[in-house]
């Protein structure tokens, strides 16, 4: 027996992860920023969100068939941009990507990723959202875009919420770095971990390459050169400190897809989003990891549609660990879910098979919590099912 089968839920993946992976690949997932405040309140408030079950009611047929966008996905989440999964399994972005293909659900591959946009779009079969960070050199960053498009990327996630980066103190801590840099808490920490290190860093290494961001425009795909130093200069030269709402019209005008604006916690950002003509947005305070005094996503979620929910899909994320969770969301008014962390135990436990059981467990999670409100289809969800104390 595997050891995908001894696990039932997303935090058993979560510890076969964390057995596999060493400790600063493992934290740069599984952490936040700071103090964890951010990270930790988006879990306290989804527990801290009940539902109503509902009795004596037909569930014999659920089904959690959505519309993402204007197009069917077999359930309303999508795999979120994830940086680091190439460094949880060898070309992890593809084993997501296939994972997500076959559960019929879209994956989005960000900008930082170690597999080509290229192999990504042809072999996974998934409907393919391709994550975008802004450069202070822009043009570098309109011909990723149109990389993109050419590869057939259906639609464009602007992240937009890093300003000048995030206090990840546990990364300096564990001497762990993108990319993936040698030195001697990073070796002491492979050598901890042989399994990863043969079947993810081997691979790599006899590919004839260490992991890098091989999507990002050749004079920033942060190679290591003599002693294991970046290029003078590359930190700011990648800092996203010089945009503005402008930056969404030439966005518009280049790409020919759906544009999606992430990052969205204030109302007045959402309808200067639908202005600027976004197709959706994404509430988000990214998974907790930027700044540390932010609010759950899942609070703010409810006055955000109430002002732009009719002009746009509104799609949150940040917290989702069980399918109710999902429920909870959608409740609330948006209308999909992005899941990060939840699908990348999954690949790092196991590839391809271990995100399509994290997707199953979601789904299946989801499917019963349905029932248990007494709902059958996902466009019947709404704030009826959800408790508020008098």
């Amino acid at each position: 027996m595997g050891r995908l089968d001894h696990c039932y839920n997303i935090a058993d993946l979560r510890e076969v992860a964390k057995s596999r992976l060493p400790k600063g690949v493992f934290e740069y997932i599984d952490k936040g920023t700071e103090d964890q405040i951010s990270l930790d309140n988006n879990r306290a408030t989804l527990n801290a969100t009940k539902l109503l079950n509902k009795i004596l009611v037909d569930v014999s047929d659920v089904q959690l068939d959505a519309q993402i966008l204007g197009a069917k996905s077999a359930m309303p989440l999508i795999i979120a941009p994830t940086g680091i999964a190439g460094l949880t399994w060898h070309e992890g972005e593809l084993e997501l990507a296939k994972a997500a293909g076959r559960a019929g659900v879209p994956f989005t591959l960000a900008t930082g990723s170690n597999t080509p946009m290229e192999k990504v779009a042809q072999e996974s079969g998934a409907r393919a959202w391709f994550q975008l960070y802004m450069w202070r050199e822009k043009e570098l960053s309109y011909e990723l875009v149109r990389r993109a498009a050419k590869a057939g990327f259906e639609t464009l996630v602007w992240t937009v919420d890093i300003g000048h980066g995030a206090n990840r103190e546990h990364n300096a801590r564990n001497g762990f770095s993108q990319p993936y840099k040698l030195n001697a808490r990073s070796i002491v920490d492979m050598l901890k971990h042989p399994e990863w290190l043969a079947t993810v860093m081997g691979r790599y290494v006899m590919g004839g390459r260490m992991p890098e961001h091989v999507n990002y425009p050749e004079k920033y795909q942060m190679r290591m050169t003599g002693g294991g130093k970046r290029a003078a200069g590359h930190a700011t030269a990648m800092r996203a400190d010089r945009v503005s709402w402008e930056d969404v019209d030439r966005l518009r005008d280049i790409w020919p897809g759906k544009l999606i604006i992430k990052g969205v916690m204030r109302v007045d950002d959402a309808q200067m989003a639908v202005e600027r003509g976004a197709d959706a947005i994404v509430v988000s305070n990214h998974g907790g990891r930027n700044m540390d005094s932010a609010p759950a996503t899942i609070a703010v979620l409810p006055k955000i549609v109430a002002h732009v929910g009719d002009k746009v899909d509104v799609i949150v994320d940040s917290g989702v660990r069980r399918g109710s969770d999902i429920v909870k969301c959608l409740a609330l008014g948006a209308k999909a879910v992005l899941a990060g962390r939840a699908t990348l135990y999954g690949v790092a436990a196991g590839g391809q098979p271990g995100a399509e059981k994290a997707l199953a467990i979601l789904k299946d999670e989801m499917k019963r919590t349905m029932a248990y409100v007494g709902l059958q289809r996902v466009e019947d969800i709404d704030q009826d099912i959800i408790w508020r104390q008098d």
